[in-house]
């Protein structure tokens, strides 16, 4: 199977005349190419919770349902990481393409099954299967992004790549609509999702490259000068084994550990201010259904601009350093966050645009937790670094949200759940404190030449 999936050769290179139109046309594709193929993921990573009341109608309980949504998380954390390191060695345009294939094959098996939604065992296999198959798309995205964008331009780029996230679950509520609404059934909601990723699958095929020396062009370093000063031609450039990328780029990074601990408090804020959102403001606001629909939507847009803002700072005012962006950006959260706590019922506006105040600046972290991890790694290692980082947020974050939260909120009430997410903003802003010195340091020398 790796021999497959093996990165292609680097070929020779094309005509000193032509490289530059030739790269410039290529990074426009990639981008786009990484920006459609990672939205189609989110299609179906989000599109079973839709799909969720109307098997509570089949008799199922909460219960139940969240232990088998929870296999998506689980599967995940864990598959970007593992898959992460296979990623690393593969080559992009296959991992992305296939992983996205799988995972919506997946789907469409789910909503067209009888069997598959007939049990909670049978739900969880198959959401741990797309969980599993989920965890190939990011890496292999980073993987392209590190090999076509330079550090110096890397926080505008990635974020445009990042704001992936938003549309993808964005559009998947109103394609929902769209299925039920043509086929009048509510499994269409499952497996129609799935099979425009495929077609989506198809175009991210045809636009992504693995890397630019497999197109016959010279690394990203060598065509725009741009080079870490922990970058080294020859180990940065050659594809490395399984157990060096472990042992020697990634275990043994300190700074990927303070920013693998740092991701857990910044996916315990994420998930536990949206996720208990519309429990929240139908218990304590007074909120409608409809009401919390529209708030959820407001969080999640309002993210697109604050990540394309967070990465074109990163690298217009901190010279490429993503930690001080992240750490302003987890302290404005706090404010926003203590606001729409203790805001009273009666005052929506206020409670709204808090919402988005949160959505607008958690989604920064987010992205720039993972750029700044695959900053700090060879770009042989990018999708181990940054799925590293994932498995800390998905599995000690993500879940942690879910599972905590429910078990304060119902022995302390709401302000004992609160409590727990502004702490974890200061654990956030504690950790990625921790990484500012060497962050600076390996970049200094970079962005010094361009004073």
């Amino acid at each position: 199977m790796l021999g497959f999936l093996s990165p292609p050769a680097h070929q020779e290179q094309i005509a000193s005349k032509e490289v530059d139109e030739t790269y410039k046309k290529l990074r426009t594709q990639v981008l786009l190419g990484v920006i459609v193929g990672y939205a189609a993921y989110y299609l179906i990573r989000k599109n079973f919770s839709l799909a969720m009341p109307n098997l509570i109608e089949q008799g199922f309980t909460k219960s139940e349902l969240g232990l088998a949504l929870s296999a998506v998380s689980f599967a995940y954390g864990f598959s970007k990481f593992l898959m992460g390191n296979l990623s690393d060695r593969s080559d992009a345009r296959k991992f992305m393409s296939i992983g996205l294939i799988l995972s919506a094959l997946t789907m469409i098996f789910m909503g067209i099954a009888p069997f598959a939604t007939a049990s909670v065992t049978s739900m969880f296999a198959l959401l741990f299967l797309n969980g599993w198959f989920q965890g190939m798309g990011y890496p292999a995205g980073s993987r392209v992004m590190t090999h076509w964008f330079s550090v110096r331009e890397r926080g505008v780029k990635w974020a445009y790549w990042n704001t992936s996230h938003n549309l993808g679950a964005g559009l998947v509520g109103p394609m929902a609509i769209f299925a039920v609404y043509l086929f009048g059934d509510w499994q269409s909601q499952l497996w129609f999702h799935g099979v425009v990723a495929l077609v989506l699958a198809g175009i991210t095929w045809t636009l992504l490259r693995d890397t630019p020396q497999s197109c016959g062009l010279p690394s990203i370093e060598a065509w725009s000068g741009d080079k870490l000063k922990s970058y080294d031609e020859h180990h940065h450039e050659q594809e490395m084994s399984a157990r060096d990328i472990f042992f020697k780029y990634v275990f043994n990074n300190k700074l990927l550990w303070y920013l693998s601990l740092a991701n857990v408090f910044v996916y315990l804020v994420r998930y536990g201010v949206l996720d208990w959102a519309p429990t929240y403001l139908k218990e304590v606001k007074g909120f409608s259904m409809a009401q919390s629909g529209w708030a959820y939507f407001l969080y999640e847009f309002a993210g697109i601009p604050g990540i394309l803002l967070c990465g074109w700072a990163s690298d217009r005012y901190f010279k490429g350093c993503r930690a001080p962006v992240s750490m302003w950006m987890m302290a404005f959260v706090c404010v926003a966050i203590i606001i729409y706590w203790q805001n009273p019922a009666g005052y929506p506006m206020i409670d709204n645009l808090c919402l988005i105040f949160v959505g607008f600046l958690i989604y920064g972290p987010v992205v720039l937790v993972g750029l700044q991890a695959a900053d700090s790694a060879p770009k042989k290692a990018t999708g181990t670094a940054t799925g590293l980082t994932g498995l800390f947020g998905y599995l000690g974050g993500a879940l942690f949200a879910n599972l905590a939260m429910g078990v304060i909120v119902d022995s302390m009430g709401w302000s004992g759940g609160f409590m727990l997410i502004l702490a974890a903003c200061f654990m956030a802003i504690l950790f990625l404190a921790m990484t500012l010195k060497q962050e600076k340091e390996d970049k200094a020398e970079l962005f010094n030449q361009y004073k």
